[in-house]
């Protein structure tokens, strides 16, 4: 199969290096032309632009779409637009909305494929979790692609319509946000409690046969070796909280009570207006370093 992908960071090319390693063929694009060429080392057909990729694609396409969520996605779509039938498909493999989602559906010439991805780029080597919303027969064309980004055929699934990959993806975060913080009050309290203990030490006998044991669990063992049971100087700023701020809201117009994300979520806000230096907080912190590679905030020494 060819796979045109748009948007070379560091998820785009994660795609592009699976997709490759499959045997598969990808045309290529960013905006950053050292990206450009870097994929075209690794073996992709380069692109100039969104049209030069649309026209090496030829007459069915199969484009993935790996830009910033908003405005990124809207662009690309209209550089496509005129390039597009009902015939090809578009995959939006970033972290949209669900109900931009399900408008570009309607508008898109293409049928189109809202992606909701798992994994982060830590998770590189093993593939990530793909959950896709969309028709099901472009669903099933691109499986062999879905197979190769993901960790194999369990690793993706068709969740639904237009939207529902996306919305399931956002949910996804949300309950991410209550993991992280419920491992983070729970490292505080053993860091502020009765024993001096090593918390790696901890973290890597929990996450050998215990309830608890998780993928998140092994990047707080990560954080715990490389900064120290004390965290070093990493700060208790918190970024992101947009993917939560989505979960709660939907939450509340669903009349779903959810009071572990919601309390999560503020407490991501909060860390940026306290001072009080929470070990929750700078847990979870490190941890978005580890699954998603997000720069670090440390304090000053």
């Amino acid at each position: 199969m060819q796979l045109g992908v748009i948007g070379l960071g560091r998820m785009g090319r994660i795609v592009v290096d699976r997709v490759l390693d499959a045997g598969h063929d990808v045309v290529a694009f960013d905006l950053d032309e050292a990206a450009v060429a870097s994929a075209a080392d690794a073996g992709a057909t380069p692109a100039d632009s969104v049209v030069d990729l649309a026209e090496k694609l030829g007459d069915e396409k199969r484009i993935w779409l790996m830009v910033p969520a908003g405005e990124a996605v809207d662009a690309a779509l209209d550089d496509l637009e005129d390039h597009l039938t009902d015939e090809d498909v578009v995959v939006d493999g970033g972290n949209s909305h669900f109900e931009d989602s399900t408008r570009r559906a309607e508008e898109t010439p293409a049928a189109y494929l809202d992606c909701g991805t798992s994994g982060g780029p830590a998770g590189a080597e093993l593939g990530f979790s793909l959950m896709v919303g969309g028709p099901e027969w472009a669903y099933e064309e691109l499986t062999p692609v879905f197979d190769a980004v993901a960790t194999g055929p369990a690793g993706h699934d068709r969740m639904g319509p237009a939207g529902s990959g996306h919305y399931v993806k956002m949910v996804h975060n949300g309950v991410e946000y209550a993991l992280m913080q419920a491992y983070g009050e729970g490292f505080e309290l053993l860091a502020e409690g009765r024993y001096d203990l090593d918390l790696e030490a901890v973290a890597r006998t929990w996450n050998n046969g215990a309830v608890i044991r998780s993928w998140l669990l092994e990047l707080c063992e990560e954080a715990f070796r490389e900064e120290g049971t004390d965290l070093g100087d990493v700060d208790d700023y918190v970024a992101g909280g947009s993917t939560g701020t989505w979960t709660v809201r939907e939450a509340l117009e669903q009349e779903v009570p959810v009071p572990l994300i919601y309390q999560a979520l503020g407490e991501r806000f909060g860390s940026r207006a306290a001072e009080d230096g929470r070990f929750s907080r700078r847990l979870a912190n490190r941890l978005r370093y580890g699954f998603g590679r997000h720069e670090v905030a440390r304090r000053e020494k």
